[in-house]
C-alpha cells in the first residue's frame, strides 16, 4: 500500500488564554487588596471599640481614686460607684484598692468580686502608660476575660495604693464579631461586583482582538482579503503591519509565479527544438535516443514545474473550492470520455463540503484518480466525498472501480512517477505520483486499497475548511 503523508506533527499545547489571565490576576489582586483592607478595618474598629471600653474604665478609675483621696470616706460611699453591676456577685465589672507600702495587705474591692482577688498587670509585665495607667487583658474570677485598668496612687502620708477597675471583654469581643460579620458580607457583595466589572472589562478591551482573530480567520477561509474596519490605537499598528504582510505575500507569490513560467518557456523551447531535429531523422539510432531521452526531460520538467507553480500558490491564504460541483464536473466528463466503453461513474459528496485550496488542484488530483478508475474499470466507478472529523478537519474523497484492482506490490509501484502496469493503456504513468506530490503538498495523503466493488480504492485526504 503506497501512501504519502505530511510528517507527523506532535499535538500543540494550547497557549493559555490571555482574557483568562487577566481576569485571573486581576481577581488574585481584587482578593487580596480586600482581604487587606479587611483585616484592617477590623483592626482598627476593635481598637475603636477597645479606646471606648477603656474611657468607661477609666471614669470609673477616677471616681474611685477620688474617693481614696478622700480621707474622712468609708469605705461603704463608694461600694457601689454609679454602676449596678459592681454590686452583682461575679458580674465581670470589678474594682480593687490594695495598698502597697505596708506588709498588711488589706485590700478593698466591690461586691461583685465576693471573695476573690484580681491579678496585677505590673506583675505581668505591663509597663505604665503616658498618662499614668496600666490596660491590658487579665483572665477574671470564672475565666472570663477581662479588660483592666490599673493606676498607682500615692497619697503622701496617706500611704500608697493601685487602684484597679476592670470589666467584661465580651462587650469588645461581641462587637468587634458583629462588624466582622457585616464586613464580610459586604466585602463578599463587593468582591462579586467587582469580578463580574472584571469580567467585563476584559471581554470589552479584548474585543478588538478577538475582531482581528475573527477577520484573519475570514482571510484564511477566503470570506475577506485584508483586516478591514477601525481598530483601537494599540491595536492599529497590528493590523496595518498585518495587511502589509499579507500584501507582501501575495506580490511574491506573483513574482513566483511569473518566475516558473519564465522557466518554463525557457526549458520547454530548447527540448522542443531536439525533439523537432531527432525526428527529423528516423532511423537514426543516436536520434531516436535523444528523442526518447527530450520525451522523458519534457515530462520530468513539466512535473517539476507544475510542484514549483503548486507550491507558490499555497503560500496564499483564503484559498477555498467547494469540492461538490468539482466532483460532478468530472463525473460527467468522465461519463462522456468513456461512453463507448459504457462506464457508469456514480458520486456521493456531502453537502457544503469545502476544500482549502486551488479548484485546478483539486480538479488535478481528483481527475487523475477518476480517469485512472475509469481506464481500469469494468463497468462502474463510484466516487464519495465526506467530511472526517479528527484534531485536523479533512475531505475525504474515495475512488472505487470493479476493474482487476492491484496486488500490494502493484499499488506500490504505480505510485512511484513514470510507473506503468499496462502499456496498452494510455497515459504517462505520472497520473497518481501526481496525486501523492499534490496530496502531500497540501498535507494531505493518498492511500490505495481494495475497493467493495472489486477493483481498486483511492481513497484522497485532503485539508477541509
Amino acid at each position: 500500500m503506497a501512501s504519502s503523508a505530511a510528517s507527523a506533527k506532535p499535538p500543540r499545547r494550547r497557549a493559555s488564554s490571555l482574557a483568562t489571565r487577566l481576569f485571573l490576576s486581576a481577581t488574585a489582586w481584587v482578593v487580596v487588596i480586600l482581604a487587606i483592607t479587611g483585616i484592617v478595618l477590623s483592626s482598627v474598629y476593635r481598637q475603636g471599640s477597645e479606646r471606648a471600653f477603656d474611657r468607661r474604665l477609666n471614669l470609673y478609675l477616677r471616681t474611685i481614686i477620688a474617693e481614696v483621696a478622700t480621707p474622712d470616706a468609708a469605705p461603704d460611699q463608694f461600694q457601689s460607684i454609679g454602676e449596678p453591676l459592681f454590686d452583682l456577685p461575679l458580674s465581670g465589672w470589678y474594682w480593687q484598692i490594695v495598698r502597697t507600702d505596708t506588709d498588711k495587705i488589706d485590700p478593698r474591692a466591690s461586691r461583685s468580686l465576693w471573695d476573690r482577688k484580681l491579678p496585677r498587670l505590673e506583675d505581668q509585665g505591663v509597663e505604665l502608660g503616658p498618662s499614668g495607667v496600666r490596660q491590658g487583658y487579665v483572665e477574671g474570677p470564672e475565666g472570663q476575660t477581662l479588660r483592666m485598668v490599673e493606676r498607682p496612687v500615692d497619697l503622701g502620708a496617706d500611704g500608697k495604693y493601685v487602684v484597679t477597675v476592670a470589666g467584661d471583654a465580651t462587650e469588645i469581643f461581641e462587637e468587634t464579631r458583629t462588624f466582622d460579620y457585616y464586613l464580610a458580607g459586604t466585602f463578599v457583595a463587593l468582591s462579586i461586583g467587582l469580578v463580574l466589572t472584571t469580567i467585563f472589562q476584559v471581554r470589552f478591551g479584548l474585543a478588538p482582538l478577538k475582531r482581528i482573530s475573527d477577520s484573519i480567520a475570514d482571510i484564511r477561509s477566503g470570506r475577506a482579503e485584508r483586516l478591514e474596519g477601525k481598530f483601537p490605537v494599540e491595536i492599529e499598528p497590528l493590523a496595518r503591519e498585518t495587511n502589509a504582510l499579507i500584501e507582501a505575500n501575495r506580490e511574491i507569490v506573483e513574482r513566483s509565479r511569473t518566475h516558473v513560467g519564465n522557466l518554463a518557456h525557457a526549458v520547454k523551447t530548447p527540448l522542443s527544438v531536439l525533439v523537432n531535429e531527432a525526428a527529423a531523422r528516423p532511423g537514426d539510432p543516436l536520434a531516436a535516443k535523444v528523442l526518447e531521452q527530450a520525451e522523458i526531460m519534457r515530462s520530468q520538467v513539466a512535473h517539476h514545474l507544475e510542484r514549483a507553480r503548486i507550491a507558490a500558490r499555497l503560500t496564499v491564504v483564503g484559498t477555498i473550492t467547494e469540492v461538490e460541483p468539482v466532483i460532478e464536473a468530472l463525473r460527467r466528463t468522465m461519463e462522456k470520455i468513456h461512453r463507448d466503453r459504457d462506464i457508469q461513474v456514480r458520486a456521493e459528496v456531502a453537502s457544503g463540503l469545502k476544500f482549502r485550496g486551488e479548484k485546478q488542484d483539486l480538479e488535478e488530483m481528483v481527475g487523475n484518480l477518476v480517469d485512472n478508475a475509469c481506464k481500469w474499470a469494468t463497468s462502474r466507478v463510484f466516487i464519495e466525498a465526506t467530511a472526517e472529523r479528527g484534531p485536523t478537519a479533512l475531505v475525504r474523497i474515495i475512488v472505487d472501480d470493479d476493474g482487476r484492482g492491484l496486488s500490494a506490490a502493484e499499488q506500490a509501484q504505480v505510485a512511484r512517477r513514470g510507473q506503468r502496469l499496462d502499456e496498452s493503456k494510455p497515459g504517462s504513468g505520472l497520473g497518481l505520483a501526481i496525486v501523492v506530490d499534490l496530496a502531500a503538498l497540501y498535507g494531505g495523503e493518498l492511500t490505495l486499497g481494495h475497493a467493495p466493488i472489486g477493483g481498486l480504492r483511492a481513497e484522497l485526504k485532503l485539508p477541509a475548511a
